[in-house]
């Protein structure tokens, strides 16, 4: 699952159930007015468009630069969801600048979590707006979510809250519905080391330190995505189209400072036509491409667009800043079993077998993603490294790191059985950018995530690749585990194997953060969503948060867009 990729994903399909309703075949069938055009339709896009929409006298039209599924296994088995990238058809497939504290290497599976309490109201602290605090973002949460019991029926006591969750939204939600060989063993360890491990019924409460089940993007054992917001009764609506396959390429003024202008590539003639929104424009085409589509627009630092020969017409420093990002490694062990992955992942017949009990019933392993139980911990208070570095979390109930327990790799072996643990650095100090370096909006953009640039962020993945050896040392182990195949003890040799091995966690934020209303020196967005400086042009996607939560950010950008939406209903009078 976390192996070094050589490309930086982000997806680029609409993964839509039907090629029906207001999905549009081309341009030519657009209608002449639209009340709002929006960029993207990932968990930002989509979650606003329906939204917007369940007023029938708003006009919306998606531009969606992906395609439909067409029913794609690979997108609908949750277990195959380590197939969907790199290099295919389905992501970017952008490089990232080398990176010198991964030795110069050019550098998302479905779980579902929130982050810390803390995670969120350092979100208001930072905007100086109350709204984007946790009390006021958990209803949007539980709005964008629909929590579903597991296929296999199984009690699910202990293993979510549920006064904290949702169960009318479009999103579904799950806790594991087939078991592992290992689920046992993880929670004994909770057990007989409560202390270092203690283990949490639900870590989307808000409270999310130590061990619990996984929640996951699944609705029945189906995998769950954006596409979720887009039924047939929300397809069928007479005032939501969606155009795939059609690349933006800038944001045009029109008058009285309004970017309402939508540039794109015509698929067909392959030539540039624009297209108005009478409202506004809403970006969400995530945290690289909104960033790259604002500099080709102009919005940007204003020395360095002239710099490329790009006219300034706003100018945002903060454009394409604080990339930040969540950064890992897997520590694996030989084990004394069969009854992993790499078993099934070896034998044709089986995997066959197992994917045809899928599709016939919805059963069996692969209804999950990549691993039943994980964790949020953070280093001891009296730790050297935060004596040192200070505490770069958001607060002192908020984790340092992440496990994902996985009983098995996600890729072929010749031989033998492994339990593999990615170890992630969730409250990273480090930060980078995106840039562009050429005045052509459909070249690829400069991605530097600056992963480790930070060295509190490797000390932080140092310790969490030894706790992670602590946790297998259990009892619950002492049978299973035949051999560690880090082969690295010293500071010096588990820093070279991060350095060697550590890839991102592909859950880039912040590159057009808000900032409170009125402030100039730093942000792209007010608290509203509204870009700084320009009128008819909002931004809804995973670049406006202002901090990366301690956690996978699907959630969070589904919650932000939930809140978008209500934002902007109020603005208009549709609420």
């Amino acid at each position: 699952m976390f192996s070094p990729f050589l490309v930086y994903l982000t997806f680029l399909t609409l993964q839509a159930q039907c090629t029906q309703g207001s999905i549009l075949q081309s341009q030519a069938d657009l209608k002449s007015y639209y009340d709002f055009i929006i960029v993207g339709a990932g968990p930002g896009g989509s979650a606003v468009s329906n939204r917007l929409t369940e007023d029938p006298n708003v006009s919306v039209l998606i531009l969606e630069a992906g395609g439909a599924n067409n029913d794609s296994l690979t997108i609908d088995v949750p277990l195959l969801c380590t197939k969907l990238t790199p290099n295919t058809q389905w992501d970017w497939n952008y490089t990232t600048t080398p990176q010198p504290n991964l030795n110069n290497r050019l550098v998302n599976c479905l779980v579902y979590t929130r982050g810390s309490k803390q995670n969120i109201n350092k979100w208001a602290s930072l905007t100086n707006d109350s709204s984007w605090g946790w009390d006021r973002m958990l209803p949007y949460f539980k709005k964008s979510e629909k929590f579903n019991l597991p296929v296999d029926g199984h009690n699910i006591t202990n293993q979510f809250n549920p006064s904290f969750h949702g169960f009318d939204g479009y999103i579904g939600v799950s806790v594991p519905g087939a078991g592992r060989a290992i689920d046992s063993r993880v929670i004994q360890t909770t057990q007989e080391l409560p202390d270092e491990f203690p283990f949490t019924p639900d870590v989307n409460t808000g409270d999310q330190l130590g061990v619990g089940w996984v929640q996951a993007l699944i609705d029945r054992g189906v995998r769950s995505s954006s596409a979720s917001y887009f039924t047939p009764q929300v397809l069928a609506r007479g005032n939501l189209d969606i155009l795939l396959n059609t690349r933006v390429s800038r944001i045009l003024p029109s008058s009285n400072n309004s970017f309402n202008v939508i540039e794109y590539l015509d698929s067909i003639s392959g030539t540039l036509k624009n297209l108005t929104a009478s409202k506004e424009v809403i970006l969400s085409a995530g945290t690289i491409g909104t960033p790259s589509i604002l500099l080709h627009s102009g919005i940007g630092n204003a020395t360095t667009l002239t710099s490329l020969g790009i006219t300034p017409r706003i100018n945002l420093p903060s454009v394409g800043q604080n990339l930040t990002d969540h950064i890992g490694v897997s520590s694996t062990w030989l084990v004394n079993s069969t009854l992993t992955y790499d078993t099934v992942l070896r034998n044709a017949t089986l995997s066959e077998t197992l994917l045809r009990q899928w599709e016939d019933s919805k059963t069996g392993i692969n209804v999950d993603t990549s691993e039943n139980h994980l964790a949020f911990l953070r280093l001891p208070e009296n730790s050297s490294v935060l004596r040192t570095f200070g505490d770069p979390a958001a607060g002192n109930e908020t984790a340092h790191f992440e496990f994902l327990f996985q009983n098995g790799l996600s890729q072929i072996t010749t031989s033998g059985n492994y339990l593999n643990i990615p170890s992630g650095n969730v409250s990273p100090k480090s930060s980078g950018s995106v840039t562009i370096n050429s005045t052509n909006p459909f070249d690829a953009p400069l991605i530097d995530p600056g992963l480790l640039s930070a060295e509190v962020d490797i000390h932080i993945l140092r310790e969490a690749i030894r706790t992670a050896h602590r946790f297998v040392e259990a009892a619950a182990w002492s049978d299973y585990i035949l051999q560690d195949l880090t082969n690295a003890t010293t500071d010096a040799e588990i820093d070279e194997f991060i350095r060697n091995n550590a890839v991102s966690f592909f859950h880039p934020v912040s590159t057009s953060a808000m900032s409170p209303f009125g402030t100039t020196d730093w942000g792209v967005v007010d608290p509203d969503l509204r870009v700084k400086g320009v009128n008819g042009l909002r931004i809804v996607d995973a670049s406006v948060a202002p901090s990366l939560p301690a956690a996978h950010t699907s959630a969070a950008v589904y919650a932000i867009a939930e809140h978008a939406a209500d934002i902007i209903k109020s603005a208009y009078g549709f609420l």
